[in-house]
Parts: C-alpha cells; sequence; structure tokens
C-alpha cells in the first residue's frame, strides 16, 4: 500500500490502537499508485487528508487537481490538527480542470514544473475522476479518446508515466529521493440495464494501471449506531502493488501491510481510522 495514506490512516488512528507501538512498514519502489473507489465526498475527504499530511508531516510538494473548487479542509482535519502551518500548506498546489482536455493538458505540464517549482512533485492527487470521463449531463466523454475507457486507460498512463518522469527529476533534485506517487478517487456508475458492467469495465482500465485499489463500503449493520457513531466504513486494499511478507501472520505490528482498516465516523465530522 502506498506509503502516504499508510502515514495518514496511522496518524489519524483511533485512540484505542494509537496506544500500540506501531511502525509504518516502508513500501516497495514500485508501490506508487493508488485508486480509491468509493463514496465522492468521503473519498474527497480522504483525498485532502492525503494531501495534508504528506505536505505537513512528510515535507513532499502536493499536486492537486479537481474539477470543483475545493471551498475548505475536512472538518476532521480542523478538529485533529487545528494550527496548520501556511507554510507547510504552500507544498500543496491545488489546479482545477473543468475538462478532460484541460486536465489532460495540467498533467502534462509537470513535465515542465521546474521552471517554476525548484523540486518537482512527489505527489499527484484526481478528485473524482468519473467527472472528468462524462460530460455536463452524465453524457459519455467522447474528445479525442472515443469512449469512456479509452478516456480512463489515456488518463491513467498519462498520471503513471507523468509520475515515473517526476521520479527521476527527484533523483537528481534531492539527496534522499522517493519516487513520486499517484493517488486517485473513483465512484463506479449504478449498473442499470444494457450500462451494467460498464463501470467493471473501467474498473479493469484503472487497475491495469493503479497498483492498489482502495475500496470504501459502507458498514450496513448497527454497529455504528451501536457505539454512537454517524457511520462506519470498511476500507479494503487489493491488487499488485500489495507486498506481505509470507512469514509474517500478524498484520497488528505492521499497519503498512494490512489490507483492512475500519473509517469510524463521529456526529461532529472527526474521523478516526483503526486497524481490522
Amino acid at each position: 500500500m502506498a506509503d502516504v495514506l499508510t502515514h495518514m490512516f496511522t496518524n489519524f488512528m483511533s485512540q484505542t490502537d494509537s496506544k500500540k507501538d506501531l511502525s509504518v512498514t516502508p513500501p516497495a519502489p514500485a508501490e506508487r499508485s493508488v485508486l480509491i473507489v468509493g463514496e465522492q465526498n468521503l473519498g474527497r475527504s480522504i483525498l485532502l487528508l492525503a494531501a495534508v499530511t504528506a505536505a505537513c508531516q512528510m515535507s513532499i510538494r502536493v499536486v492537486f487537481f479537481a474539477q470543483t473548487q475545493i471551498q475548505s479542509l475536512p472538518v476532521s482535519l480542523q478538529k485533529r490538527v487545528p494550527s496548520v502551518s501556511p507554510e507547510s500548506l504552500k507544498k500543496i498546489q491545488f489546479c482545477y480542470a473543468k475538462t478532460l482536455e484541460e486536465l489532460l493538458q495540467q498533467v502534462a505540464g509537470l513535465h515542465e514544473s521546474t521552471s517554476t517549482f525548484p523540486i518537482s512533485p512527489s505527489l499527484i492527487i484526481v478528485d473524482r475522476l468519473e467527472d472528468f470521463l462524462c460530460g455536463p449531463a452524465g453524457d459519455i466523454h467522447m474528445g479525442h479518446h472515443p469512449g469512456e475507457q479509452s478516456c480512463a486507460a489515456h488518463l491513467s498512463a498519462l498520471l503513471c508515466d507523468t509520475a515515473t518522469f517526476l521520479s527521476g527529476l527527484l533523483e537528481q533534485q534531492t539527496s534522499s529521493p522517493a519516487p513520486c506517487r499517484v493517488i486517485a478517487s473513483y465512484k463506479p456508475k449504478e449498473p442499470s440495464g444494457e450500462s451494467s458492467g460498464v463501470s467493471d469495465q473501467l474498473l479493469d482500465a484503472f487497475d491495469r494501471y493503479f497498483q492498489v485499489r482502495c475500496t470504501l463500503d459502507k458498514d450496513g449493520s448497527y454497529k455504528a449506531a451501536a457505539a454512537g457513531l454517524k457511520e462506519v466504513w470498511h476500507v479494503y486494499f487489493s491488487g499488485t502493488g500489495i507486498t506481505l511478507d509470507p512469514c509474517t501472520t500478524d498484520t497488528e505490528d505492521r499497519p503498512g501491510s494490512a489490507q483492512e482498516w475500519e473509517l469510524l465516523m463521529y456526529p461532529d465530522g472527526l474521523m478516526e481510522f483503526q486497524l481490522v
């Protein structure tokens, strides 16, 4: 699993889990891309938490792409980190693109970012991929790459190629370089009629480029109400980018290797993560 999400989950761990002696396992160099699949607003909150965690605690430059303007940070972040350093937040560059073409141009433009920033970004975030793949009325965006699958593959390939290119620049720019990562969110369509199965095809296209899938699944039991919570979400990790030590069966001491977490959402907006 990508180290940025691991670091964030550990940082926002529930009080019960935070008392444990946990150490984050460094990721393998090839583990660079994560696709967060699930509810839109929750996905954006996780992306923003990841961006602020990367900038403020890991001291890396972040580029955050979105179609709609972000007005404020998540309540959870405001409560847990009330005094975020303005200088740290300057490491996050928010870029807004209305169409797929604009997004492709802006991502491709990161190759030239060295003329503006002395250090290349180490994290590329794209919020709500589905917004770029569909037009305002929900129609399939055709553009220069007909069909949603072609658009998804073209965008994913560009993101991964750009991350690889920036990783090479980071090796030249820093004394202790780390690979450039990509984290994006995507909400599949609800299957209906003849369109059933389209979402799975798009996820198949994404999976060819994103090495780890992070699936958000809402708990439908009475667990949240019984614990006085607003919601409980299961967070599952899968994909070729997950590296587990075959000799290790106890993941409790290795959150970097854990494949399942729970996200606890409180009535006041606070979010906490715990190992499962």
